[in-house]
């Protein structure tokens, strides 16, 4: 039996099952809008001022703090932006947006098969490994930064799978059916 996919749609590189090709490309997404969120996270604290800030943080979790005025979460979104400074909110911007704009270039060339674009993104994400670890052991632990860093490790693994499939794939071209 013949198996045929539909016109415009890309097949996984050969020895890579389409489930984890699918699986990869859906964390690549995932990690993309991150990146998005991070790139407008980090305008905002680039163009608000830390009062601006504060301020909103008030307005936001007014509501909350009502019904709840030891809501753990409304508490610390308000000791936080109460203690930004200017110097802080422009580190903030700056690591958020070139955090940003990394991960969302990388995963751009990698959807679109750059294999240049495979390593620099698995360096990308060993670098956020590494210091999510630093944060996990020495710092302040937290499930969230263990599940993130789950995830990176495992879209680390992805991207390693897909990329020696594509450059095997590179290196030893099929030859075309009739």
């Amino acid at each position: 039996m013949l198996v045929t996919s539909r016109v415009g749609e890309e097949q996984p590189p050969p020895g890579v099952p389409r489930a984890l090709d699918q699986t990869f490309k859906i964390g690549l997404i995932l990690k993309a809008a991150d990146g998005v969120l991070e790139i407008v996270s980090g305008l905002l604290l680039l163009f608000l001022s830390p009062s601006t800030i504060d301020r909103i943080a008030h307005t936001l979790t007014a509501h909350e703090l009502g019904q709840d005025p030891h809501d753990r979460i409304a508490n610390y979104i308000l000791h936080t932006t109460g203690h930004l400074s200017s110097g802080t909110t422009l580190f903030g911007a700056v690591y958020l947006l070139s955090h940003g704009v990394a991960k969302v270039v990388l995963v751009f060339f990698v959807l679109r098969g750059k294999l240049w674009a495979y390593p620099w993104l698995i360096g990308l994400l060993g670098v956020f490994i590494v210091y999510q670890l630093y944060v996990i052991a020495l710092v302040k632990f937290s499930w969230w930064l263990v599940a993130l860093t789950a995830f990176d490790v495992f879209l680390v693994w992805l991207t390693w799978r897909e990329y020696q499939a594509r450059h095997g794939e590179q290196a030893h071209p099929v030859a075309a059916g009739p």
